[in-house]
């Protein structure tokens, strides 16, 4: 059992990942953890110091099967110490950029599972701003709802390829199967563009407000069919679609084994209603997403000039 404190860097697998612990816990083999002799070093200071050296201690880890950083090698490598009141000062600054970073983490999560919760509320409990509708007793669904087939509820079609060497630096998304893998010069569909992973992992679903590029190992939607964007991103996510893996090696989503799945659908107005509420939340979370993102620049540009001492640490 660790206590809080500990720095941990991961040394199989995902190599040299670091983050220092807030509360105990414990960790396998693949987990090295260090504790700051109290009179020599900040931790904050050592945890920069190995994101610093990141890149040369996956360099000395590979190996013919799987990488590996031993604690050997890691005991090995040599970096500059400063006074333990400089150490103290740098991690201060960098850690008020990761403070700020964590801030909005937690601000963006609160705001997506607001927008999670409306929905479930509304669309999976069937209660409207809290009301209890009046029920069709054929169906079982509020009245002026219907119950579709998936086929005709949208159409899926496979994203596009985009070779690494043919990527230009550009404003437009490029959707891999878990999220944006970068920003291209061009697009291939109009925004809101909603995917969710077709080959090598499924059940991820994206909604992007901008042009986009998906790329094949994703599926987008070509046809809304005249329902809300937004409400079909929160259906295509509660619909777990993890669990419709077809692919006997490599986990594939085949749309086909979706033709039939039925839905309930409620009327149009209603997921109108629905997104208007939901795209004050969206706006909130890009805006606090572009944030973030220049945070992290900045945190990374003073980064290396801090440890090197070349701004003093100050």
């Amino acid at each position: 059992l660790w206590n809080e404190g500990t720095l941990c860097i991961t040394i199989a697998a995902n190599i040299a990942e670091t983050a220092v612990l807030t509360i105990k816990a414990c960790f396998p083999d693949s987990v090295i953890g260090f504790v700051p002799f109290k009179d020599k070093s900040d931790v904050r200071f050592i945890k920069y110091s190995f994101d610093i050296l990141k890149l040369h201690f996956q360099s000395i880890s590979q190996g013919t099967t799987q990488d590996n950083l031993s604690l050997e090698k890691l005991l090995s490598i040599n970096f500059t110490l400063p006074p333990l009141p400089t150490q103290q000062k740098i991690a201060d600054i960098l850690g008020a950029y990761d403070e700020l970073i964590e801030n909005n983490r937690r601000r963006i999560a609160l705001l997506e599972n607001m927008a999670a919760g409306l929905y479930k509320e509304w669309f999976v409990r069937m209660r409207p701003h809290g009301q209890i509708l009046p029920t069709n007793a054929e169906t079982g669904l509020p009245e002026g709802w219907e119950v579709v087939r998936f086929s005709d509820f949208i159409k899926l079609n496979r994203g596009f390829d985009l070779p690494d060497e043919k990527m230009e630096e550009g404003i437009c998304p490029v959707i891999a199967s878990t999220g944006i893998k970068g920003f291209h010069s061009s697009f291939k569909v109009k925004g809101p563009c909603v995917t969710t992973g077709r080959s090598g992992s499924l059940g991820t679903v994206i909604y992007e407000d901008r042009d986009s590029w998906p790329l094949n190992t994703s599926l987008y939607v070509k046809d809304f069919k005249g329902n809300s964007p937004i409400f079909v991103y929160y259906t295509l996510k509660e619909l777990n679609l993890e669990t419709f893996n077809s692919g006997a090696g490599v986990p594939t989503l085949n749309q086909n084994h979706l033709h039939n799945l039925k839905l309930p659908l409620p009327r149009k107005e209603l997921q109108n209603e629905f997104e208007q509420i939901t795209v004050s939340l969206f706006n909130q979370i890009k805006t606090l997403q572009e944030q973030t993102g220049v945070l992290r620049r900045v945190r990374d540009r003073l980064l290396p000039r801090l440890m090197s001492g070349e701004l003093g640490g100050a």
